[in-house]
């Protein structure tokens, strides 16, 4: 009994722990913006994937099908224009390499910034 107790007091202690040492989203601004995105990928890692080159074009990846645009910071905003669609512009929230892209109006947009991943069009 005093050992199962030892084990769920370790366990809390522990869960608590990791909680406590997540980093908060925080708001980027458009600096920080451009060069964590420049030459990165935001992605879901398993649906979709958008990379960011560093000449201001994008390429996107959706369930096989490829997209292409242009990607600037305005103010403190990512803005995508992908070819044929509408111009979009995003806040962005960071807590470590969890990113979220956030418009008034919309849920949003959860993933990841990592190192581009070699993808090939079907």
């Amino acid at each position: 009994m005093r050992r199962a107790a030892l084990l769920v007091f370790t366990g809390v202690v522990t869960v608590a722990g990791v909680a406590a040492a997540a980093e908060p989203f925080r708001q980027l601004k458009g600096a920080e913006i451009k060069t964590r995105f420049s030459g990165m990928e935001f992605t879901d890692d398993v649906h979709w994937a958008t990379v960011f080159a560093k000449n201001g074009s994008f390429a996107s990846y959706e369930m096989g099908a490829v997209g292409k645009g242009r990607w600037t910071v305005v103010k403190d905003e990512l803005c995508l224009t992908e070819t044929g669609a509408a111009h979009r512009c995003y806040q962005i929230w960071a807590s470590g390499k969890d990113v979220q892209l956030r418009r008034e109006g919309m849920l949003p947009e959860n993933g990841v910034l990592q190192k581009p991943v070699k993808r090939e069009a079907r």
